[in-house]
């Protein structure tokens, strides 16, 4: 098989690592890639806003497979344009990807399918969202406040404070630039990241991760792409997967179906279980990231054959899934400035080093590598145990070099010191 992967971040280096293991693809290609692909896969230039490019890329490279990373060729339309040449994708039609770019809908989705979330009120002008606020307020008890961006934001579109001025200052700002918002009741208890392959209608649940969105430890500072994430959850309640499958993947794969939008590939559940059960916190239309960083090593299955088969809508007939034991940590290195101003261009050293995914990442004229974007690695390791991975993850932290680069010192850490308990 031969299988084009579509990004550049460590989400796609994931992905590529897990492609190459597998013995039934022969060829492989990253578009465009980062320095850490390049040494796995063939890599082209390729501008991912552009549906008909990747579709021409996919054709000209004779593709069996194309499995598109991020989100935004997704609600762009590329599985479309790419389904249309003829050839298999690993990835949701523009139409159902819109569970990712639009909350909204995928409130709307929710509502009908029965799939528990926090409330939301819709806002599209200054007088809605303070009309939203306070009736969050009259129904909560006042903060903390939620405030989203309904659009695609890379993860870092919404804002949980105590401080109703910042509530209010941040939802003006997506509105002036064109943008609506979400006001949503704040989910109590801890998240819970569950990813799942479907065909649009068979489901397959992988394994639950958390990560980590809070740029500092403790998690304080800005919302970010993500810090790190480690898997399995040793906290996790007893038949949490089943549970989830049953009262919101499955039922969700279903209500897009009955709408003539149906969902294919991999739908992502942020969650948290809150003291009053399971809420749905969003919906994402792809891998996430960094929870596949840690969430692929742990699968003993080949990837190939479970993305190919829900591509082509053959899941019912694929085996059940197989995990290896252990636990998974990845733990990621961020650029200076990152999020708010990222740094490009400083040398990176110690990024050849055994689990180091690169996720924003070039070569530089000298064939050195260099810091390309606000989160450049993520270096990840497998354990025995979540405690040894973490160790394992830490200690090869330790190698990189980047100038006035940051990372989180806390991965994992309250889950290994048993601090977690479901709400």
């Amino acid at each position: 098989m031969r299988v084009l992967v579509i990004g550049s971040g460590a989400r796609e280096h994931a992905l590529c690592v897990a492609l190459t293991s597998d013995p039934a693809v022969s060829a492989l290609a990253c578009a465009p890639g980062n320095a850490g692909t390049r040494t796995l896969a063939e890599s082209f230039p390729l501008d991912v806003r552009d549906p008909d490019a990747i579709a021409g890329l996919a054709r000209a490279w004779r593709a069996d497979l194309v499995v598109v990373g991020p989100e935004v060729p997704l609600v762009a339309g590329a599985a479309d344009a790419v389904r249309d040449a003829g050839i298999a994708c690993f990835g949701p039609s523009a139409q159902a990807a819109q569970l990712e770019g639009s909350k909204a809908f995928a409130k709307h989705v929710m509502e009908a399918a029965g799939v528990p979330t926090a409330r939301a009120w819709p806002v599209g002008g200054p007088a809605e969202l303070e009309t939203a606020l306070d009736e969050v307020a009259a129904l909560t008890g006042g903060a903390p406040y939620v405030v989203k961006d309904d659009g695609l934001a890379a993860g870092k579109g919404v804002l949980v404070t105590p401080d109703r001025d910042a509530a209010v200052a941040h939802g003006r700002a997506v509105l002036d630039a064109g943008g609506a918002v979400l006001v949503e009741e704040y989910l109590d208890g801890p998240e819970v990241s569950l990813f799942a392959v479907t065909d649009g209608t068979t489901v397959l649940p992988l394994i639950p991760a958390q990560d980590f969105k809070r740029r500092d430890d403790g998690d304080g500072g800005p919302n970010t792409g993500g810090m790190g994430a480690y898997a399995p959850l040793p906290w996790a309640p007893a038949g949490l997967v089943d549970e989830v499958l049953a009262t919101v993947l499955q039922p969700t794969v279903d209500e897009m179906a009955r709408r003539g939008e149906p969902f294919s590939g991999l739908l992502y559940a942020g969650l948290a279980l809150t003291s009053r059960g399971v809420r749905v916190v969003e919906f994402n239309a792809r891998f996430g990231d960094p929870e596949t960083e840690v969430v692929l090593p742990l699968l003993e299955t080949p990837l190939a054959g479970l993305l190919h088969a829900a591509a082509t809508g053959t899941l019912a007939d694929h085996p059940p899934l197989e995990w290896r034991p252990g636990a998974a940590v990845t733990v990621v290195v961020a650029a200076h400035g990152y999020p708010e101003a990222p740094r490009t261009g400083d040398l990176v050293t110690g990024a050849d080093g055994e689990g180091v995914l690169h996720a924003g990442t070039a070569l530089g004229d000298d064939g050195t590598v260099v810091c390309a974007g606000g989160r450049v690695l993520a270096v990840t390791a497998v354990g025995p145990d979540l405690a040894a991975a973490r160790q394992a993850a830490y200690e090869r932290v330790a190698a990189v070099r980047l100038e006035g680069c940051h990372w989180r010192t806390d991965i994992a850490l309250a889950a290994v010191e048993g601090r977690i308990l479901p709400g």
